[in-house]
């Protein structure tokens, strides 16, 4: 049994969900999102309003996309109500980031600056020169623009030199001995 997947999704107000057979759709004040179940859960309105998800039976494929599809709806109420951020930090001596009109620029120590184009379904922001803020309201959108972003120039090992996100470990080296 889903200990997640038994829990309704809560519907806040100012908050509308619709039910279209296997797609869900909701519209909120940052705007609005859908997402298609899988074949194996349904999903129905509770008497409280929200949105209850149940699997079709409890075979492990059913159970297993229960709890996630769950999770998939929560995340569609909690982008269109408060979003999605994603922080990363630049390590690094001349590492740096900078928005260029529609382009993130980053300084990584190649012998070019890399130009990334910002997507228009994500905003981008540096309040210092060494941050990065990704905010939106789809949850997979603003991770994969932030995990393209920590690509360009991985943390590595000995120095700690790269982008990582804010809050990351990253295990040290010792470098080389005589």
């Amino acid at each position: 049994m889903s200990r997640i997947g038994k829990k309704a999704v809560v519907v806040p107000s100012g908050v509308t969900a619709d039910i279209n057979g296997k797609q869900v759709s909701v519209k909120g004040p940052k705007g609005q999102l859908s997402f298609v179940l899988n074949d194996l859960v349904l999903a129905s309105k509770d008497e409280d309003g929200g949105i209850k998800i149940d699997p079709v039976d409890m075979s492990k494929p059913a159970r297993a996309a229960w709890g996630m599809s769950r999770t998939m709806v929560a995340n569609l109420i909690k982008g269109v109500t408060g979003g999605f951020e994603k922080k990363l930090e630049i390590t690094g001596v001349g590492y740096r980031a900078a928005i260029q009109g529609k382009n993130l620029q980053l300084a990584l120590g190649y012998s070019h600056d890399v130009v990334y184009p910002i997507p228009a379904d994500v905003a981008i922001a540096c309040p210092k020169p060494t941050e990065i803020m990704i905010s939106g309201i789809d949850a997979q959108r603003v991770g994969q623009v932030a995990a393209e972003i920590r690509e360009f120039r991985p943390p590595e090992p000995y120095k700690g030199k790269g982008v990582k996100y804010a809050g990351e470990y990253i295990v040290r080296k010792e470098g080389k001995k005589k």
